[in-house]
């Protein structure tokens, strides 16, 4: 039997994950993200889907970040009535990710003079039809079995595997930068016929974990000897967490003195107390501190500034300290507000640990422009600007090419996606001349054809 991938986002860009199974008898889609760029109201966000929703039977959602689940309620507004499936902790994590993400574009749609994806009810109806599946509990969809794998990329992310007739395609959603100090390892695709995988670092290696603490604790020794400030644009999800329990760990080697550590984003707030109820989800040296009654997101000096009044404290709060906040790229949230007054100051150093989409405000800065646009004030960049790409959430060129490898003899192609066009293509060429398997590198729109 024959069924075909429509690669509808995702493919040719990082953001956007948004792809159609088609069996022939059953529509699955897996994902359906925005496109994350400088703008919220990006034009791009609000185009008709290039299928009728109302003919989607199913929906698997990979995990929790915007550019995998922004567009859920969009197509449930647009017509979707299927079932919506992932893990518990990402179901959990989507209800607060949309939940400020309608918080937002209700913003934007004042300053920008756009509208908004969706409404509250949207979300409702959209948690409505959503079930949950536990990692490793196979269900059927059609002729087929569906089953989530723990893609160790945030908390809740999953490989989905779909088998029909002992043939089996993985989408890979995000694959986690294992190891990692709070998740578990990325489990092994062994025995996929197809892959549709990742690429966002298809042609760049990490430093390694040593290396990544070190440079973060030496980031915080010169801003305490500079009586500067450090900002970190952060996501929200997994990233802010990851660093609260690396500085705890600088905490109580005893590698620095005491500084002020603001945590300046709500959502990061929210989603660290989901962190912590599913403790049960992470490695088991993470799960030792909760067992223990030490909390690892938490230490002398850290500060949780949920309301807008704590949060314009800050500017007021004596230097040194460290600023923690979303968003990750700068393209809305709180930290545009501290770049706007510490971005000019030369005892600033803004450190990105993640990821920066091309167009996005910390895409611009992280390449050396000094004069840039925030909320309509031009500012003159004057700060150390400094990147950490070993917190990244996603494996790099070796890791993914490893990952590849762990398919074994049955992989006979592999879909690279979700990454920009130079690390897709690079990626694809490793994967092809060190393992010698097929790949692709589809465009936004095309198609394939898979035995399965």
């Amino acid at each position: 039997m024959t069924a075909r991938i429509i690669f509808h986002g995702g493919a040719g860009t990082v953001t956007g994950a948004n792809f159609l199974l088609d069996t022939g008898s059953k529509k699955i889609l897996v994902d359906c993200g925005i496109h994350e760029r400088e703008q919220i109201c990006d034009p791009s966000n609000y185009d008709t889907f290039p299928y009728d929703p109302k003919s989607i039977d199913a929906l698997f959602i990979t995990h929790a970040h915007a550019d995998h689940i922004g567009r859920v309620p969009k197509l449930v507004r647009d017509g979707f009535r299927g079932v919506i499936y992932s893990t518990p902790a990402t179901k959990e994590l989507s209800a607060i990710m949309f939940d400020d993400a309608l918080s937002i574009m209700k913003e934007s749609a004042d300053s920008q003079n756009c509208g908004v994806l969706y409404e509250s009810a949207d979300v409702s109806r959209a948690l409505s039809l959503w079930e949950t599946r536990e990692y490793h509990e196979p269900f059927g969809i059609g002729e087929a079995r569906a089953e989530f794998l723990d893609a160790g990329h945030i908390l809740g992310s999953a490989m989905v595997k779909f088998t029909r007739h002992d043939r089996t395609v993985i989408f890979t959603g995000d694959l986690g930068n294992s190891p990692e100090p709070l998740l578990n390892d990325t489990e092994s695709p062994e025995g996929a016929n197809y892959l549709v995988m990742e690429s966002v670092y298809g042609d760049r290696a990490h430093e390694d974990r040593e290396e990544r603490l070190a440079r973060l604790e030496q980031a915080i020794k010169e801003t305490i000897s500079r009586k500067g400030v450090l900002l970190i644009p952060s996501f929200s999800l997994e990233r802010t967490q990851i660093l609260l329990f690396e500085i705890n760990k600088i905490l109580e080697n005893g590698a620095i003195s005491r500084i002020p550590v603001y945590l300046d984003s709500p959502l990061a707030i929210r989603v660290t107390e989901v962190f912590q109820r599913h403790a049960n989800l992470m490695n088991p040296k993470a799960q030792e501190y909760f067992a223990h009654g030490d909390n690892p997101f938490s230490f002398p000096g850290l500060v949780l500034t949920s309301d807008i009044k704590q949060s314009n404290s800050i500017h007021h709060s004596p230097n040194p300290k460290i600023i923690v906040a979303g968003a990750g790229m700068s393209h809305g949230g709180r930290i545009r507000r501290h770049e706007k007054r510490y971005l000019g100051d030369n005892h600033t150093t803004l450190l990105f640990v993640g990821y920066q989409a091309p167009g996005s405000l910390g895409r611009h800065i992280q390449e050396g422009e000094k004069r840039i646009e925030i909320d309509g004030e031009h500012i003159t960049v004057r700060a150390k600007i400094e990147t950490v790409s070993g917190y990244s959430g996603h494996k790099d060129r070796d890791g993914l090419v490893d990952f590849v490898a762990g398919a074994g003899d049955t992989l006979e192609k592999v879909f690279v996606t979700m990454g920009e066009p130079k690390a897709s293509l690079f990626l694809a060429q490793r994967v092809q001349d060190f393992l010698n398997i097929k790949t692709e590198v589809p465009d936004a729109g095309e198609s394939a054809e898979i035995a399965w």
